[in-house]
Order: structure tokens, then sequence, then C-alpha cells
């Protein structure tokens, strides 16, 4: 017995000090699973969805880095959707009980956003990585407008001539000011001046860094520049959430909302080319009831993208397509049948499916700070879940499990050391 008993009180003393390092040392459990409202199913994983860590394979060779450079990783997938629990979901995102009719659109995803208050009121695939093809000069514009002078003028170069797809004749010698390049950008879709303005913020490069820091600045985690006029490039992601996010955000310049209302300008020529128009491509302006103006893109592994805004008494909405196809009508006229229904849910006060965020989650730039704030390209966005649910420093014994389990073994050892002093002094006095 007193060799059992010897043995005993080690193996208890293990026993106790294992508990109350568990206690303090357990790794932290997964954030719980984001609690929904009844009737509404938990948003799935991204894992579950198609595309939602990076855009589909590629058709052709634009997106190879040149040689000696890697391939982008494709960016990190937050854990819980930004903008709200629904904006995790993989197919139609509509209102409970909404009445209105959703019309068909051939698009792979589509958001339909209120500009003024950020509610979402339907979406389809909202977070679904895909290529933003021109949609992207909203993002360039946005920079352009707060780092540049509208009145500064900036000479064209043979480079800027030499760009491929849209261009709006931006040539060697021609003088243009910012503001011309930054209407022709937005109104005609031109390549040739959005590499001329991306000269003027400083090159390819320190342009492409502005762009994505101000895009997660922002909140559009999904999105990444590889190139300013939307050309497919390397690593080129974005989302229609995040794409109404930008467009929320550059209608609050009046410079950009005058330049996607603007139906044409005069264009400088250069060399022993005159002046000319430059007509407005958007096909609603002027059409669609209320139209604010709106930017058209398309690459071969883009597709067909779309944004237009519009505003019906005092509502003012958007609306956002990616990856979509001009069958059996033009994205614009798609586009319109979006508007509509987004009005007629306005109108009926539907409950939104959720919302633009302002800015970056708190826990992004947390993790920026501690990262030393890379740009985009190279980022590691952290969980906005994972740093402010309540679940996040839970340990194996529960947020308040483990203080709870160290005291109760404290108090365990002290009893324990008391009986043995008790028993001692008995077999002293038995002695």
């Amino acid at each position: 017995m007193r060799f059992a008993a010897r043995q005993t009180v080690p193996a208890l003393l293990v026993s106790l000090c294992a508990v109350i390092v568990a206690a303090f040392g357990a790794t932290p459990i997964a954030a719980a699973q984001p609690t929904t409202t009844e009737g509404q199913k938990p948003a799935p994983n991204s894992a579950q969805c198609q595309n939602h860590d990076r855009p589909p394979p590629p058709i052709d060779t634009s997106e190879e880095p040149k040689p000696g450079e890697p391939s982008p990783q494709p960016l990190p997938v937050p854990d819980e959707p930004v903008g709200g629990t629904r904006m995790g979901e993989c197919g139609l995102v509509q209102p409970p009980n909404a009445t209105a009719q959703i019309p068909d659109i051939a698009s792979a995803s589509w958001v339909i956003a209120d500009i003024d208050s950020g509610a979402v009121l339907a979406a389809k695939d909202p977070h679904a990585r895909e290529r933003p093809a021109s949609l992207i000069k909203v993002l360039l514009a946005i920079v352009v407008i707060r780092e540049l002078r509208l009145e500064q003028v900036v000479e064209g170069t043979a480079e800027d001539a030499a760009q491929e797809g849209t261009k709006v004749g931006v040539g060697p010698g021609g003088k243009y000011t910012v503001r011309q390049l930054l209407f022709a950008l937005v109104m005609r879709s031109g390549n040739d001046a959005a590499f001329a303005l991306a000269r003027e913020l400083g090159g390819m490069k320190v342009a492409l860094a502005k762009m994505n820091t101000l895009a997660k600045e922002l909140g559009a985690l999904d999105t990444r520049a590889a190139t300013p006029s939307g050309l497919d490039g390397p690593g080129m992601s974005t989302s229609a959430y995040d794409l109404s996010l930008l467009v929320r955000a550059a209608m609050k310049h009046k410079e950009f909302a005058e330049a996607v209302s603007t139906k044409s300008i005069d264009f400088p020529g250069y060399g022993t080319k005159p002046g000319y128009k430059v007509n407005n491509d958007n096909r609603l302006l002027g059409k669609y009831p209320g139209f604010l103006g709106g930017k058209t893109g398309f690459t071969d592994d883009a597709r067909h993208t779309y944004l237009g805004t519009a505003k019906q008494g005092t509502r003012r909405l958007s609306v956002v397509l990616l990856r979509g196809e001009p069958t059996p009508v033009p994205l614009g006229d798609q586009a319109a049948k979006l508007l509509d229904y987004g009005f007629a849910l306005a109108k009926a006060k539907t409950k939104p499916v959720g919302q633009l965020v302002d800015k970056a989650p708190e826990a992004q730039r947390k993790q920026d700070a501690v990262n030393g704030a890379p740009s985009a390209e190279g980022s590691s966005p952290s969980s906005e879940a994972a740093a402010m649910s309540p679940d996040a420093n839970r340990s194996a014994f529960g947020t308040y499990g483990a203080p709870l389990v160290a005291a109760a073994g404290v108090a365990i050892l002290i009893s324990f050391a008391l009986w043995i002093r008790r028993k001692r002094a008995r077999t002293a006095r038995t002695a």
C-alpha cells in the first residue's frame, strides 16, 4: 500500500498539471459555423462553389507569366464572405418571399445593389472569381481621380499607341489632359488612355500596386489587377460583388459620374492627325429611363462583362454582370432587365440579401499591419470572422472553461497537499 501511495501521488500531480497546461495552452478550435436566421441555409464552404478561389482556366496564353517570373497564387478566400453570409451562396440569392419575377440572364454571376445604402438586393454567385476585362478601369479611374490633377498634361508615346484592343487614338507627341484621358478611358474604354494614365501614376508596376492597394482598402478582397486596362494577365481576378463595391466608390466622385454619363467629348489629335470626337459606347445611355452611365468589357478569357447604374425616384441602383454571353440579347439589354428587377424589389421594400462594405474588414487591416501592409499581389488576407468572432480565441474547453479548469486544478492541488499534511500528522501521533 505504501508503494502504491507513493506511485499514486506523482501520477495525480502529473495529471493535474496536464489539465492546467491543456486549459491554458490548448490550440484554438476552428471558428464556429456561422449562424443563420430561421429558414436560411448556411453559406456553403467556398470549396463547394465553382471559381470561388480563382477564375475558370484561361483559353489562351495571355495569363502566362513572363519567363523567370512565378505564377501568382490565387488570392486567399476569407473564411466568412465579405458582405454577409448569403454573399457566399453559389446560385441565385433572392430575398425571401420576393414577388418580382427574376429575369433569365446569360451571365455566370451578377449583383444588383443600392448605390447609396450599399444594400445588395439580389445576386447570383456574387463572390465567384471572374475576370473583369475593361471593368477594372473603374478601379484605375478612382486612383487617377485621387492622385492626379485633371488639368495636368500628359504627352502621348508610341507605346501608348501600340496597346492591344480598343483605343481612342493616343499617339506620340499628342498633348492630353488627365481629364480627357479619364473620360476616354471610361466612355470608350481606351487601352491606350489606360496605359498613358498608368505611366503618369509612376509606371505600370506603381499603378498596379496603387490599384491593388486601393482594392484591399475598400474591401474588394477578390480583386487583383494584372493590367491597368483589363487585358488578361497573370493573376487577374475580381467578382461581381467587388465590382459593385468599386462602382459605388467611384460614383461618389463627381468626375467619374460625369464621365460615365457623357455622350461625347472632343479629343485632341497628334502629329498631322486632327482632333475628333470620342463617343460613349454604352448603348443604354439615353435609352434606359434614368440611366446614369456604365461600362462595357470583353476579352476572350473574361467573355462579356457589363456594369450599369440608373436612378428612378430617389433610388440609385447598380448592376454588374460577369462572364456573360450576348444571347439571346446583348448584355446591356440583360442589364436593363436586372435594373427593372432591382427597382421592383426596392419598391416592394424586400429585405436585402447582403451589404456592400465601406472599407476592408478590421481584421484585414490588422493583419496587413502585422505583415507590413504588402500589396495585393503578395497579400494574405486574414479572416474577418476569425479575428472578430467571439469563438476566435476559444480553447478546447470553451471561452470561459480554461480559467475555470485552471482554478479547479489549483484548488485540488491545495486540498491534496492539506490531506497529505493531516495524514502525516496522524501518523506521527500514532508513532
